[in-house]
């Protein structure tokens, strides 16, 4: 009956300890779930930092990685634009010189046709037209060589024409006709004035115009006659007819001054031994012209 009382307790006794182990347990498994409950907050508030942080991140990224592409694709477009900038310099550069070597090209080829026309009209020794086109060809994109050539045939067809209008002058002279052959000695003179036939023309065309009553001029271009170097045989021809000219405008001072620079420069002059009875003439005239005045 002991024995079975004592089991009885043993029992018990493991009952309760298996009661209170089973509480302790129940404890320790609850206090183990709170804790892992809090373990699963605490993973999932990182988990949400983590997010934020690789969203964050993710973003940051982003930004840089656009900001980086937007410089870089700014740089690019920069660079484009200015490689564009530049093949248009370089394309209007080139439309700029095709069209000067076009326009020179034209320039060139109206030359050339106008060379080729100025040519055939000094092959065919055409003076006169060839003089009045020279002004023209000289305008046009001729070569040096070709400019040389047509200056110096224009110098040669001037002087041409120059002597021609003076013989022709001296026919008219033989035959009276003072007024054409006082246009021809003017045209001499105007074709080529610095040829050496050129005082000769002047001191005809003084003598010209004093048979057409014109004293005036005729003093004039026998001054030039009298003043040139070329051809000084013409100078006391020419100071004689200046003082013929003055004589009869009534300056008689003039014709003094001009006979006695005769007796004066060439005292060996043909015309110096009538130059001495006309000075003395022409004082006793000024003298008389006083004495009334």
């Amino acid at each position: 009956m002991i024995d079975a009382d004592e089991e009885i307790r043993e029992i018990k006794k493991e009952i309760i300890e298996s009661r209170g182990l089973s509480i302790r347990t129940n404890n320790l498994v609850n206090s183990l779930g709170a804790d892992i409950k809090s373990i699963a907050k605490r993973q999932a508030g990182y988990e949400r930092r983590l997010n934020w942080n690789g969203g964050v991140f993710l973003v940051t990224v982003a930004a840089l990685s656009f900001a980086g592409l937007k410089l870089a694709s700014d740089a690019r477009i920069r660079e484009i634009e200015s490689e564009m900038d530049t093949l248009r310099d370089q394309v209007t550069e080139l439309e700029t010189e095709l069209a000067e070597e076009t326009r020179r090209a034209e320039e060139r080829a109206r030359a050339e046709a106008r060379a080729a026309r100025f040519y055939d009209l000094v092959r065919q020794q055409k003076r006169q037209e060839a003089v009045e086109e020279y002004a023209e060809i000289t305008q046009e994109n001729l070569s040096r060589a070709e400019a040389a050539f047509f200056r110096d045939t224009y110098d040669r067809f001037r002087f041409d024409l120059s002597v021609t209008a003076y013989q022709s002058a001296l026919e008219l002279l033989r035959n009276g006709r003072y007024a054409e052959a006082a246009e021809k000695l003017q045209e001499s003179i105007r074709l080529r004035d610095e040829a050496a036939h050129i005082p000769s023309v002047k001191y005809q065309l003084a003598r010209t115009l004093r048979q057409l009553g014109r004293q005036s001029e005729a003093i004039v271009y026998a001054r030039q006659v009298i003043e040139q170097q070329v051809d000084r045989e013409l100078q006391d021809d020419a100071t004689w007819l200046l003082a013929t000219c003055a004589e009869e405008l009534d300056d008689l001072d003039t014709a003094r001054e001009a006979l006695n620079t005769l007796l004066r420069r060439w005292p060996r002059s043909a015309l110096a031994r009538d130059a001495r009875p006309k000075l003395r003439d022409l004082t006793r005239r000024a003298i008389r012209g006083d004495s009334a005045g």
